[in-house]
């Protein structure tokens, strides 16, 4: 079976190596912040974003568990004000959109931010980088995002973005992703 995390990951490993700069636009309780810091090792930079405190508390503690080296900015900030705080470009970002698991599940993201933090994502990434984007369409903000979202990625420029989306076909209510890759 198609494990969803695992190919995420490897259209991800394809563009960033040690010494690059990354971004988790989605941090929750740090998985893809904790994947990111150990990628990019001690001479990389993460930049890690959430709303709610209790991500950057569940993250960090994260991070130490697992020795990541440190290597990581977090910001408990929204994702659209990504620009005020990443300086230069980057290789890769992700986005885990919907809320934060074992958290308060009223608390999601919002089309109107999302949107906003994924053009400045866009704007954000160096040549040869990747933009990941997962969305969760099992509540109604989800569903909402994800159309939105792919209604935005298709007017992207072919000639300097690719755009795709994963999706198991048979499972309507599972999570998928957008890829953005740069030329």
């Amino acid at each position: 079976m198609l494990d969803i995390l695992e190919t995420e990951k490897s259209f991800i490993l394809k563009h960033i190596k040690e010494g690059d700069t990354v971004a988790d636009f989605t941090m929750g309780n740090g998985y893809d912040t904790l994947f990111f810091s150990k990628t990019v090792g001690e001479s990389g930079h993460v930049y890690a974003f959430d709303i709610q405190p209790a991500a950057l508390e569940s993250t960090k503690k994260r991070l130490v568990e697992n020795g990541a080296p440190e290597n990581y900015t977090l910001i408990c900030d929204s994702h659209h004000n990504s620009d005020k705080y990443i300086e230069g470009k980057i290789k890769a970002g992700m986005f885990n959109l919907g809320y934060l698991p074992g958290g308060d599940k009223s608390i999601t993201t919002k089309r109107e931010t999302t949107l906003v933090a994924i053009e400045k994502a866009i704007g954000l990434l160096d040549d040869d980088a990747i933009l990941l984007i997962a969305v969760y369409p099992g509540h109604e903000e989800g569903e909402i995002e994800g159309e939105l979202i792919n209604d935005m990625l298709s007017l992207l420029d072919r000639k300097k973005y690719c755009c795709a989306k994963f999706r198991i076909i048979n499972s309507p209510t599972s999570s998928y992703f957008y890829i953005v890759e740069s030329k």
